[in-house]
């Protein structure tokens, strides 16, 4: 097998593993990615605003709001205006909420860095140039893109 097959047949395996994992937190929880990662963060840090969160995960504040609306609709989410300040809205778990993120799956890039972080330095610094010089040959350096590993559209249902 040629170089570029099997370095193509690993890139192939990450998205497929990415695909699968997500599927299956779906399957488990009926929740996205995205959307259990804002009800962690929540969870964690009840009375959060929208900023607080979006920095916490890395997403746009726009797309943590698109989150937090499906989330609503759902009954997992309570928003709360501040009764000093109307601006602020404060963002809490429902019952049900806490009921959708016990026992939920860790999300992949929760496994991933767990393992990343074992490496060494020089290890870690290689993978992250080689994993960049593989977007930049994919023409994708300047797609935008969070630190999580999800197939598909973030602010999914």
């Amino acid at each position: 097998m040629q170089k570029d097959d099997e370095l193509l047949i690993s890139i192939r395996q990450v998205i497929r593993a990415i695909d699968l994992h997500s599927k299956r937190i779906a399957k488990e929880t009926g929740l996205t990615t995205p959307q259990l990662l804002v009800l962690k963060s929540i969870h964690n840090h009840a009375g959060s605003m929208v900023k607080d969160i979006a920095n916490e995960i890395n997403l746009s504040s726009a797309t943590v709001t698109t989150i937090l609306d499906r989330l609503e609709t759902r009954g997992l989410i309570l928003r709360v205006r501040s009764t000093t300040d109307k601006r602020k809205v404060e963002i809490n778990l429902s019952e049900e909420g806490k009921a959708a993120i016990v026992g939920a799956p860790k999300p992949l890039q929760a496994h991933f860095i767990d393992r990343f972080e074992k490496l060494a330095p020089w290890e870690q610094s290689q993978m992250v140039a080689t994993m960049q010089r593989i977007a930049s040959m994919m023409d994708a350096e300047s797609i935008d893109a969070s630190p999580m590993l999800e197939v598909g559209l973030i602010n999914k249902d």
